[in-house]
């Protein structure tokens, strides 16, 4: 049973939507993020030990969607603190180099630099 995180995870403070890769409708918001998982969180309960396709859609640089599919294994769902919203931990078993790039730009931008900032 999978009982503690081994890499950290990056809360994200602005929601991207995630869809299901399959019938492109959607199934939650990305809570947070890391190279070899996710959390989602959704208003539904997710079936554990299931293998999810997923899409997330992006915001391109000229404001066009850029498409990120994934799959990944749900490990755990329970409700969120919120009434009506559950959420679920991910395994990432397969992605592409652009949700690396995510991930990293991602980091770039909730990251706090205080080199940068006593400048």
């Amino acid at each position: 049973m999978f009982t503690h995180r081994r890499i950290e995870r990056h809360q994200l403070h602005c929601f991207l939507q995630v869809f299901n890769r399959l019938t492109d409708k959607p199934i939650g918001f990305l809570g947070n993020v890391s190279a070899g998982g996710l959390m989602l969180i959704s208003q539904l309960p997710l079936m554990v030990d299931v293998d999810f396709e997923l899409r997330l859609k992006i915001p391109g640089p000229d404001g066009e969607l850029q498409t990120i599919d994934l799959t990944a294994t749900c490990l755990w769902s329970r409700e969120d603190i919120n009434p009506q919203h559950y959420d679920s931990g991910f395994n990432v078993i397969q992605a592409g180099e652009e949700y690396g790039q995510l991930i990293t730009a991602l980091l770039n931008y909730f990251s706090f630099d205080p080199l940068q900032a006593s400048a």
